[in-house]
């Protein structure tokens, strides 16, 4: 249609120069939008359009605009122009006239005005559509394996359990998809062909014979007869059968088939493909060269697929080698002394050698895609600048200060301890220590070597002070010698029941607060269930720790009386252990989050609790918003939040003004002692605290914070050496440590009574402030410091940060030495750093950490206006746009910030969005068996382990399942070999193998395996093609892609950080070109963990959103950045060439 406009230009020209640019710039967006979508880009037309645009608020006012205006566009593309128009220039902006007329709250500088990608309407209708149309594709991919299954036989136990689950009920298939299957049957095989075979044409064939599987070019491959897995093609097809193959690969004579694509009753293609020229709408890379010869197609991952990751490669891929190296090779062969088999360009197929065209390998030079979206126009850290979280009130003060200088001096003892372990190895005699340095020793040297090396190391690691606390026999606590029910009756909890039950009756929201070990964690439940609230739903408990939900369940099921899982259960991720019949569960709060997302009315529950709010996950930040929704629609729900902190003013505020119950506990007064100046070195005042306290004060158990692992085990060894150096006529001092990786049966023995005439001391991380009670603590030694997971957005990367602790957690830990009786609190800060330095409370989770699970969460659930989100403290608006943009790199959010079909699954996986990413391109790829393994293995952490008598045995065992890809093929390659030995536990012995983590994994698996089955994901093995794992992979986390430095280690390609291949990893002494990462660790140096080697040109195929190939015409910023070594003779100082050095 003609569109009527006004042949004028509003007040752009009377506006400053800056502001005439900006008009400017959206016009030519504007225009190049009506170029792409409509075929023509008039500038006036894209001037009238743009002030209509500036003049409207939603997308409704600007299309009945439009269309006042003769204009009929989709609403895909008038919601598309509004947010171009209002990112660049948001609605505020008014020509002049209505500016005079004065509305001065149009100077609107808000977040809503800065953030608009943030401020995008709720879709909850348009999620529910996406949810069905997966349900569809679902029971139509169900539909297609049935009819595979069918025609397979046999077919292996888990697809029998698995079509018996879904049924094989094909007569309920509507007459359109019959009429295609017969219509497809026609065209498919039965039509015109010549005689030549044409690529992606189903033909009907006979089986001639069948071959082992290293038999693959003009054969149908045994990975790609079925779905499934396939040991042995005799159990799936046999001689004279007929069935249907496509043909996915033409390699001269050579014929490349597949039955898997293919419906062997119909005849029908499952996953036709399409030459990339007719692929539309896809976001192409513009400096990427067209590929006319590929055949592609967009998969359930929203990747692209080639034929080269459909079928088996037809060709080995190229190493490429030096012209020296050719040379070499050349005149080694010639000479007889290298067989041509093992020349690298040797081709087997061939029995020749592949030709290698010179220059034809050029190196690829990737950078990052700064396209900004159009919902994110403006607001991502290449239009803004985003700095990291604020954790420090005051960053110039003495708190401040010293966390940095212990910063430094943790580094700096690290360091020592490293140098301590060199020069000890360095004292080995030569003769012995050679053989470790030598690339090539003689059989058994390395071996004598490295027993060496464990020796010392030995002596080394386990310092005396460890020997003297781990070093006794096994205590699991005090064991009491009261029965369950008067255990019970002694809980201070006990004096209150009734009262508690009224207050819940009375209030559909009460804020329960009880010191740690009042009972209310396992009391309160079994109260309500003997009150009658489980004969109308469940009783719902919340934890925020996997252990706690555990172990708490188990305990509660004691006290009920039942089996764990049956009446009482629990579930964290990964694991699920309830029943029909369970009326109490405990759950982590992620897990309850996940049931919102299934049930948002939680229908199953009449009473949800919220234990240990205090800690302020960023799981129970986001179940406070989505409560306070659901009590609105559910009067007969009662929530129930408690803490064991004194800011229940803050919860009950949040939550209507509820009413507040107060559990009292045994408190005793306690003296608070501040220093008189500020402590530089808190770690050396805290210990000189304790042995201060240790020789003068009466009797009296002492407990000291520390904020890790690393300083716990360096005050502990400091205490022991100078109680040593006292000699024996000072009372003997237990230093017993406790931190999350000791394990529970050491960590009991802070719990033990210490002996007469011997005082204990406790030193803990900030566990201990409210989880923990520990009996007989006097003395309190309190730094004041804690550390923080703490998310910095323009990085993209956590961290843990040495933080001051909040005016709160003091209140807290001050609180440990009141509960025998009156104690004392040594602050080793000032009363003014207290006063002025510490925050009131502590910084929620949800404002210090990575938001893109709990962003796609929110999604899911059709919630777009996060600034609307009732959150109790609001994250930051510049974390949530990082995390709506990384979800966007990964094909979650589309262009107008609105979940995709592939956003809406990856929300179904309990897992980070780069693994859930990773796990459907798997799918794609055809090998997701192989990644659904690494994912498990992934998720349990550290496998191996080195007992310090055989270290050289534990090293050599787990150098054999190295692989050369990487490191998550050295995860897939541990747990083939244990699951090819039918999961044998005296196995993982043999290999230095933890079996528990193993059978972690193993139920990890299980899990992820049925989420795939719920929505009919093929579990595909890929065999021996480590490229398709390794796609994947790279489909996931291309963000933690990394390029070798020429000068030292390794360079992210997103903050050009240098970064290191870990000393444990597969790779260490290979060193490629190019990696992706799992995470980074912050020793000495910021190691890479869980490495893999890729091809670069994958993250400009797998990630076009967030990569692109450098213009060749110009230099890129890596290269600009790069710093050039000159040559120099190796026998002088690397200057010496320079002028100023030489002689005169």
């Amino acid at each position: 249609k003609t569109l009527i406009y006004d042949n004028k230009m509003a007040s752009a020209t009377k506006e400053p120069s800056l502001k005439k640019l900006e008009y400017l710039s959206l016009v030519s967006k504007v225009c190049t939008e009506l170029e792409s979508h409509l075929g023509f880009g008039d500038k006036v037309l894209a001037e009238f359009i743009t002030e209509i645009g500036r003049k409207c608020e939603t997308v409704d006012e600007f299309d009945i605009k439009l269309k006042e205006n003769g204009a009929e566009m989709p609403d895909y593309f008038v919601r598309t122009l509004l947010t171009i128009i209002h990112a660049i220039l948001p609605p505020k902006r008014k020509t002049e006239k209505e500016g005079r007329k004065g509305n001065n709250d149009g100077n609107d500088n808000g977040p809503k005005a800065s953030f608009p990608a943030l401020n995008i309407g709720d879709t909850k209708d348009r999620v529910k559509e996406l949810e069905k149309e997966i349900e569809k594709e679902a029971r139509e991919r169900r539909n297609n394996n049935n009819n595979n299954n069918d025609d397979d036989g046999g077919g292996g136990d888990r697809e029998d359990d698995r079509g018996s689950r879904r049924g094989r009920d094909r007569d309920g298939r509507d007459d359109g998809l019959r009429e295609e299957d017969e219509e497809n049957r026609r065209k498919g095989y039965r039509g015109n062909r010549s005689d030549e075979p044409e690529l992606y044409q189903v033909y009907k064939g006979r089986v001639t014979r069948l071959n082992d599987i290293r038999g693959k070019e003009g054969l149908v491959h045994v990975s790609q007869m079925a779905t499934r897995r396939i040991a042995n093609a005799k159990d799936v097809v046999k001689r004279d059968q007929e069935v249907f193959v496509k043909v996915i690969s033409i390699s001269g004579q050579k014929l490349s088939l597949s039955m898997r694509d293919v419906d062997q009753n119909t005849g029908r293609d499952l996953l036709p493909l399409k030459k990339s020229g007719d692929d539309e709408g896809f976001r192409t890379n513009p400096s990427k060269g067209s590929n006319n010869g590929s055949t592609t197609r967009t998969g359930l991952s929203g990747i692209r697929i080639t034929d080269e990751d459909v079928g088996v490669p037809s060709r080995r891929p190229l190493k490429r080698m030096s012209s020296p190296e050719r040379w070499e090779a050349k005149q080694l062969i010639a000479s007889g002394v290298l067989s041509v088999k093992e020349y690298p360009m040797y081709d087997d197929e061939t029995d020749g050698m592949l030709y290698q065209e010179e220059g034809a390998e050029e190196e690829l030079e990737v950078e990052l895609n700064e396209d900004e979206p159009a919902f994110l126009q403006g607001q991502t850290r290449y239009s803004m600048d985003m700095s990291p979280v604020k954790i420090f009130k005051n960053p110039e003060g003495s708190l401040s200060r010293a966390a940095a200088l212990q910063s430094a001096l943790i580094k700096e003892r690290r360091e020592v301890r490293e140098q301590q372990q060199r020069t000890m190895l360095d004292s080995i005699p030569k003769d012995l220590n050679r053989p470790w340095e030598d690339p090539m020793p003689e059989t058994g040297e390395r071996h004598l070597a490295q027993e060496l090396r464990g020796v010392g190391l030995s002596a080394y690691d386990m310092p005396e002070w460890k020997k003297d606390a781990f070093g006794k026999a096994l205590t699991f606590g005090q064991r009491s010698k009261l029965s369950l029910q008067e255990q019970r009756q002694s809980l201070p909890i006990y004096k209150l029941k009734k009262e508690l039950v009224q207050a819940v009756l009375d209030n559909q929201v009460l804020v329960v607060i009880g010191e740690t070990g009042s009972g209310k964690t396992t009391q309160v439940t079994q109260y309500l269930a003997e009150a009658g609230y489980t004969t109308r739903g469940k009783i719902g408990c919340t934890q925020p720790r996997r252990v706690a939900a555990m172990s708490v369940a188990k305990r509660v099921a004691e006290e009920f009386g039942c089996r764990l899982g049956e009446e009482v259960g629990y579930a964290i991720r990964f694991e699920d252990c309830t029943g029909p019949e369970t009326v109490i569960k405990y759950m982590t709060d992620g897990m309850l989050l996940r049931e919102i997302l299934i049930d948002e009315n939680l229908s199953q529950y009449s009473v949800i609790m919220l234990d240990e709010a205090h800690e302020r996950t960023i799981h129970t930040d986001v179940l406070f918003g989505l409560l306070k929704q659901l009590i609105k629609r559910r009067s007969d729900l009662r929530l129930i939040v408690t803490s064991a902190t004194l800011d229940a003013e803050k919860f009950s505020g949040y939550f209507f003004d509820c009413n507040i119950f107060t559990i009292p506990g045994r408190t005793f007064p306690v003296e608070i002692l501040y220093t008189k100046q500020p402590e530089s070195d808190y770690l050396d005042a805290a210990l000189i605290t304790v042995m201060q306290i240790h020789l003068t004060e009466p009797e009296g158990d002492i407990l000291v914070f520390l904020t890790g692992q690393e300083e716990i085990d360096h005050a502990c060894q400091c205490l022991y050496e100078r109680m040593k150096g006292l000699g024996k006529n000072v009372p003997e001092l237990i230093i017993l440590p406790v931190y999350s990786a000791l394990p529970s049966e050491m960590q009991s023995r802070i719990f033990e009574p210490a002996p007469p005439g011997k005082r204990k001391v406790v030193v803990a991380t900030n566990i201990a402030e409210a989880s923990l009670t520990i009996d007989g603590i006097f003395y309190v030694i309190d730094p004041g410091f804690a550390k923080q997971n703490v998310y910095n957005p323009k990085q993209g990367l956590d961290s843990l940060v040495i933080t001051p602790i909040s005016q709160a957690s003091a209140k807290q830990r001050a609180g440990r030495a009141g509960r025998t009786g009156p104690g004392k609190c040594y602050r080793l800060y000032t009363e003014s750093a207290f006063n002025n330095e510490m925050s009131p409370t502590s910084i929620p989770e949800i404002q210090r950490i990575n938001l893109g699970l709990t962003t796609l969460t929110l999604k899911a659930m059709g919630i777009n206006d996060l600034l609307a989100f009732d959150f109790m403290d609001p994250p930051s608006p510049q974390a949530l746009i990082s995390a709506m943009e990384q979800l966007y790199s990964l094909g979650a959010l589309d262009e107008e910030g609105l979940l995709t079909k592939l956003g809406r699954k990856m929300a179904e996986f309990p897992l980070e969005p780069p693994l859930s990413k990773m796990l459907l391109a798997s799918v794609d790829l055809g090998c997701s068996d192989e990644i659904l393994t690494i994912i498990a293995m992934i998720q349990t952490g550290n496998i191996f382990y080195r007992p310090r008598e055989k270290q050289a045995q534990a090293d050599q065992k787990r150098a054999k399942f190295f692989q050369a890809e990487g490191d998550q093929l050295t995860l897939l390659a541990v747990y083939e070999a244990w699951k090819a030995k039918n999961f044998s536990g005296p196995w993982c012995f043999e290999n230095f193998v933890q079996s528990r983590s193993l059978r972690r994994a193993q139920d990890v698996r299980k899990q992820l395996l049925s989420i795939m089955d719920k929505y009919k994901l093929d579990v595909v093995s890929a065999g021996r093609n480590f490229t398709k794992i390794r796609k994947a992979i790279t489909a996931g986390f291309f963000f933690h892609a990394a390029r070798k430095d020429p000068q030292e280690g390794y360079r992210t390609i997103v903050e050009n950080q240098p970064v290191y291949i870990h000393p444990s990893s597969a790779l260490f002494q290979r060193q490629p070109d190019w990696v992706i990462y799992h995470e980074l660790v912050m020793t000495t140096k910021e190691y890479m963990r869980e490495v893999t080697v890729i091809d670069p040109k994958w993250l400009v195929e797998l990630a076009p959103r967030f990569f692109k190939v450098s213009d060749p015409t110009k230099m890129s910023k890596r290269k600009r950045q790069e710093r050039i070594e000159p040559l120099y003779d190796r026998y002088h100082e690397p200057n010496s060439w320079r002028l100023s050095k030489r002689r005169a």
